[in-house]
């Protein structure tokens, strides 16, 4: 009897709803324990209207697919403690990815960085809240990723705690999205090699999406083999993502993407369709994704139908 086709429709949403209802209990005004007070109501507002009700969730879903490749799959009832540990960690890690980059949006969209008015189909924080408020708001989400990582009772082993904040520092900062950022404000209106512009958007998307995986996997405790294919399929198709970005920008329109469609080429700002024309990106996005899967074909791990889902969807996706 033929196997059914993997539904990565159904598994996503299963996730999904954890993540969601996860975000949803802890970007809140509650009182933090050790604390006598919470956050200010109209930061938390700015805070949840940043996170919640919208985005691919792409980076959520990436953590809870490596976490299940090496863990083995699904929720922890039921299962050994180890699995229940490491299903919990992989949550936390799942919502902090999350909170990291809806904190890089709402900075990114700032009349200092990109100057954008619409994110997920709605007004960017900065305009519906005002400048201070989105800067403060990112830097509370930021924060908060690291807090959700942290755990003071005893759900996640303090050594999975560590590589965990490690893993999610690197992928944020200046050697990855942050850095990523800062050279491409730098290279407006400049022409960049091929080599220039992978290793930018290496660091400025593809560092998060790869630490996605990673992280995922250093909760279920991976065999070294398997590490370093889940590292190389996270570094294909965080690239990916950002090729089919570009291609997306000049294809689309802005009801379709959510974002102002165009708003590269408006800024003179380096792309691969600029550097290698749109069939040109495409063909090197389909490659990329070669490259995802046969890092998965050769990770050891019996079912990686989630994660071959996932990079499917990043590199043939509308939106």
């Amino acid at each position: 009897m033929m196997a059914q086709p993997f539904d990565l429709s159904g598994w996503s949403r299963v996730r999904l709803e954890r993540v969601e209802r996860a975000l949803e209990r802890w970007v809140t005004a509650d009182v933090p324990q050790g604390l006598d007070h919470g956050a200010p109501a109209e930061l938390v507002e700015a805070m949840r209207y940043a996170v919640l009700d919208g985005g691919k969730r792409l980076r959520p879903l990436l953590v809870m697919a490596a976490f299940e490749a090496v863990a083995g799959p699904g929720d922890s009832s039921g299962a050994e403690a180890a699995l229940r540990e490491g299903s919990e960690a992989a949550l936390r890690a799942a919502c902090a990815v999350e909170l990291i980059h809806a904190y890089s949006l709402v900075h990114d969209d700032m009349p200092c960085m990109d100057n954008d008015v619409l994110r997920r189909g709605k007004p960017t924080v900065h305009v519906q809240f005002g400048e201070a408020s989105a800067l403060l708001a990112g830097d509370a989400l930021q924060a908060l990723a690291f807090e959700l990582l942290t755990p003071t009772d005893g759900t996640v082993d303090p050594v999975v705690q560590a590589r965990l904040c490690a893993l999610l520092a690197r992928a944020a900062g200046s050697a990855g999205m942050a850095g990523g950022q800062a050279i491409d404000l730098a290279s407006v209106g400049q022409r960049l090699s091929e080599h220039q512009l992978r290793e930018m958007h290496q660091a400025k998307t593809g560092a998060l999406l790869q630490g996605s995986v990673v992280m995922g996997a250093q909760c279920g405790k991976p065999d070294a083999t398997a590490l370093r294919a889940l590292d190389a399929y996270g570094a294909a198709i965080g690239l990916a993502f950002q090729v089919v970005d570009d291609i997306l920008d000049v294809t689309a329109d802005s009801a379709t993407l959510g974002k102002t469609a165009g708003k590269d080429a408006d800024n003179d700002k380096p792309t691969y369709v600029s550097l290698m024309g749109l069939e040109r990106s495409r063909a090197y996005a389909q490659q990329l994704l070669a490259e995802a899967l046969a890092a998965l074909d050769g990770s050891g791990l019996p079912d990686t139908q989630a994660l071959r889902g996932l990079a499917d969807m990043v590199v043939n996706r509308a939106s």
